[in-house]
């Protein structure tokens, strides 16, 4: 097995030209020979960089508009020969040895997710002549260095400056794999659009086989438990405004509960139903406290307030630029905080924060509201996937069934409620007032227990429910629980609807003048 071989000769055929002049130039004044398909050697050309072109070099020209351009014996002899067992072989074709290999994929990806893309358009971007010399390429890593990715093109100089012209065997094998791994993103992502395109689904949800990559982006520093090892994976290609690709400004490395709490945090402001500043802080993977607000500030104030005890070590997450004046108030609160989360951070309160090191800061950029597509569950030899629960709220299908209306005011407080409660765990109980949370009640085998339980947050807090609007994650199996509301001071209700004793239940609501409305949608969250 060789270690090293001294780069002489190069193969280039890119769809992706974003460094490649000055690799191309660099790899020139270090003697190495280029031979690259028409689209590249006309790139190359350009720029004055010395280049062979592959039809040249085979004397057999690109046939069905370069569909088929490399796929031919003189090129993979070079790319896979062996010193010493191929050697007759490489003479009878007269095949140069390629040393270098610098090949990225066709987009089929990008084009595939354009929704105005045709079938035929999208087809016509899957690539059938790069896969099979990254193959080969990959295949041969003992003696062929292969490059996937632009991003690696200084690794590459780096590497011939330090071996005499020449890459590692090391290199060359972390190459292999980071290519063979896109390759199967690349097949993967092909054979979900096919599947999708031939399913006999309406609309087409679940392929026969679900193909799904991703990046390992860093190793976290414990699981949910310290005695517990994790990661973080990133979806492939990136996608900008996700928690996954944050940035993390300042603080300590994450964990992996941190990302979960942050998840649902981000998640559940982003969907808060009102145009304005929002606040929401999470702590175990459902919200203590929620609230919109004229400004930021309020809205953080009027959160924290629904569970200040909860609330400590918590993960806060904003829908609006993070302000000084929050950070400000934050502080001056002596609120002990694991993350905040934003779409971007001010100068102000990021300097305010450096005075709070232990405090981990995240940017998303640009977001967006809708959260994932799908969401999996790992079981005991399977995977588990549904799509998300990102359905829009639909006030106008609504439909109040008590003898009392909701009143404007009411309306908008049950409908911020109703988002809130999509994210708390089931079952799930959210009282609430003037767009902000006044008690949750969170993950209870008993729905009536979740209602008492958020009475008794509320309380605590020192917090009047007088008022105060109900949202059920699902239905009520008995008219406890609206009794209980009802001596507790609530004046509406928000709930799916669809029990057997929704007849009874809707008897008591009015018994106690209270409005209630039917969603007729379920948001359990387990």
């Amino acid at each position: 097995m060789s270690l090293s071989r001294q780069i002489k000769c190069a193969l280039i055929s890119t769809s992706d030209k974003t460094g490649l002049v000055e690799f191309a130039q660099e790899l020139t004044k270090r003697g190495v020979e280029i031979l690259a398909t028409s689209g590249t050697v006309a790139w190359l050309s350009k720029q004055g960089v010395p280049v062979l072109s592959i039809s040249d070099y085979i004397g057999f020209s690109e046939k069905m508009d370069g569909r088929v351009k490399t796929l031919h014996p003189k090129i993979y002899v070079g790319l896979l020969w062996r010193p010493g067992i191929d050697d007759v072989l490489l003479e009878q074709y007269q095949a140069k040895p390629i040393d270098l290999l610098v090949i990225n994929l066709y987009p089929f990806q990008q084009t595939a997710k354009n929704t105005k893309a045709s079938l035929p358009e999208v087809i016509e971007q899957i690539d059938v002549g790069g896969p099979s010399l990254l193959r080969a390429g990959a295949k041969n890593f003992t003696t062929v260095t292969t490059v996937i990715d632009p991003s690696d093109y200084s690794l590459i100089l780096r590497e011939m400056d330090a071996h005499q012209g020449a890459t590692s065997l090391t290199t060359r094998h972390h190459l292999a794999q980071k290519t063979f791994s896109k390759l199967t993103d690349y097949d993967a992502a092909i054979a979900n659009y096919l599947a999708q395109q031939t399913s006999r689904e309406s609309p087409p949800l679940f392929p026969a086989d679900f193909q799904i990559h991703f990046h390992k982006k860093t190793t976290l520093r414990y699981g949910e438990n310290p005695h517990q090892q994790a990661a973080l994976y990133t979806t492939l290609p990136a996608e900008s405004g996700t928690l996954a690709h944050a940035e993390l400004l300042q603080g300590t490395s994450l964990s992996f509960n941190n990302l979960v709490d942050a998840n649902t945090a981000m998640n559940c402001v982003c969907r808060l139903p009102a145009p304005l500043p929002g606040c929401v802080i999470v702590k175990h993977a459902t919200p203590c406290g929620a609230a919109q607000a004229d400004s930021q500030l309020s809205a953080y104030e009027k959160a924290y307030s629904t569970d200040p005890t909860s609330a400590f070590g918590g993960i806060i997450a904003f829908n609006t630029p993070l302000e000084g004046d929050t950070v400000k108030k934050i502080i001056a609160n002596k609120h002990f905080v694991e993350l905040m989360v934003a779409p971007i951070v001010t100068p102000e309160a990021l300097q305010l924060l450096s005075t709070k090191p232990q405090v981990r800061v995240l940017a998303l950029g640009s977001s967006s509201s809708m959260g994932p597509s799908w969401t999996w569950h790992s079981i005991s030899g399977g995977l588990l996937l549904q799509q998300a629960d990102n359905a829009p709220a639909s006030p106008q299908q609504w439909r109040t069934v008590t003898q009392r209306q909701p009143t404007p005011k009411e309306q908008n407080d049950l409908w911020f409620a109703w988002e809130v409660a999509k994210f708390v765990k089931s079952n799930a109980i959210v009282y609430a007032k003037n767009q902000a949370t006044l008690g949750i009640g969170a993950g209870q085998t008993s729905r009536v227990f979740a209602a008492k339980i958020a009475i008794l947050k509320a309380q605590e807090a020192g917090l009047s429910l007088t008022g105060a609007v109900m949202a059920s994650d699902a239905f009520f199996p008995f008219a406890d629980s609206i009794e209980v509301a009802a001596e507790a001071g609530i004046t509406a209700i928000i709930q799916p609807g669809g029990s057997k004793r929704d007849a009874e239940v809707i008897e008591a609501a009015n018994h106690a003048h209270m409005s209630m409305v039917l969603t007729g949608t379920r948001h359990f969250r387990h």
